[in-house]
């Protein structure tokens, strides 16, 4: 038969949700999505205290999660990845993957418009 589960996330789709759900924030807020094997949606998540490697591996093990793909806002609506974005984003990759989580994207989202770590060979 053919089964309407749960279908692998899309990139232009991510973008579009992420921007959707974090846009309007006024304060920095970071979202995860967990995925399994298949690239499929397990959890989204808001962290409102940050990123932290720690609690990112410890929420990845307890869903079972294969990949995840990361996000924040930038109230300030500049999309342009910080020196700390850069650092953070390499941190997490590298907590996760002792776990075999692959971290698949970093996407900001900065008003109506976002960037994709992915896209530009950042991750």
């Amino acid at each position: 038969g053919c089964s309407a589960g749960r279908r692998s996330v899309q990139p232009v789709a991510v973008r579009k949700y992420l921007s959707a759900k974090l846009a309007d924030f006024e304060h920095e807020v970071f979202a995860v999505l967990f995925l399994d094997t298949q690239h499929r949606l397990i959890e989204y998540s808001e962290l409102f205290r940050g990123m932290y490697p720690r609690e990112l591996v410890k929420e990845a093990l307890r869903l079972n999660a294969a990949a995840v793909i990361v996000s924040h806002n930038h109230p300030s609506g500049n999309p342009e990845p910080s020196g700390a974005d850069k650092v953070l984003t390499q941190r997490l990759r590298e907590a996760l993957a002792l776990v075999d989580v692959r971290t698949l994207d970093h996407v900001i989202v900065a008003g109506g418009s976002t960037i994709s770590f992915a896209e530009r060979g950042l991750i």
